[in-house]
């Protein structure tokens, strides 16, 4: 997965910019026993690149606990409304490569 400042396509938006990785699971939920229990390490550690407009959007309009459970993979951040609607906004944003 890409780490902070790396350039590509947004598995979200589709702009080309700089992306940062967005973990599935949010890292501050990984000790907690709900989450060790029904979920191997490498799924923990799974994310997606996200650019840093759709990054934030998805933390503005979640909690990490709704993430967590409701919101871990890339299809349900797709197909949930709020976030495609701020994807879409997201889209039409000047990519900034750098």
């Amino acid at each position: 997965m890409a780490g902070k400042g790396k350039s590509g396509i947004c598995e979200l938006c589709g702009r080309d910019t700089s992306l940062t990785l967005h973990h599935l699971i949010p890292r501050k939920l990984h000790r907690r026993n709900f989450f060790r229990k029904y979920y191997t390490r490498d799924e923990l550690q799974r994310g997606v690149r996200v650019c840093r407009l759709c990054h934030n959007g998805i933390h503005r309009l979640y909690d990490e606990m709704t993430l967590g459970k409701k919101l871990n993979s890339l299809e349900k951040l797709r197909a949930d409304t709020a976030i495609a609607r701020h994807v879409a906004w997201v889209a039409r944003q000047k990519s900034i490569s750098r």
